[in-house]
């Protein structure tokens, strides 16, 4: 994610406009704990374009999906390990591919050592 991704800008009103949601349900969303929005010292509340982005998911499985908030709550939660264990995937794939690289060339050195002392 870029960081302006992550970069609050939006307040309450301009976010649920974006959304097409009430400034209530917002709250509600927060309250739930299915959004958190950035707070100011001033206790306003700014989203990000991935707040935005998180809103319309929970809009979508709520309205169109007829998802509730607890099962809301389960499928962020399992798109979040999901994406947390395909990051680990790829790295373990690249250190696989990585010691796959380095190893032929440590068997290429012990063949011809063996070789050489028949």
């Amino acid at each position: 994610m870029a960081k302006t991704d992550s970069e609050p800008k939006y307040v309450i009103s301009i976010a649920a406009r974006i959304v097409g949601i009430e400034t209530h349900t917002l709250r509600y969303y927060e309250r739930l704990g299915l959004v958190q929005p950035y707070r100011s010292e001033g206790h306003i509340r700014y989203y990000s374009e991935s707040d935005i982005e998180q809103l319309r998911h929970i809009k979508t499985l709520m309205n169109d999906l007829g998802v509730n908030p607890a099962g809301v709550e389960v499928v962020i939660r399992m798109a979040q390990k999901i994406s947390e264990m395909q990051h680990t995937i790829q790295e373990l794939t690249s250190e696989l591919e990585q010691q796959k690289q380095a190893k032929p060339a440590k068997h290429g050195a012990k063949s011809k050592t063996r070789k050489e002392a028949k």
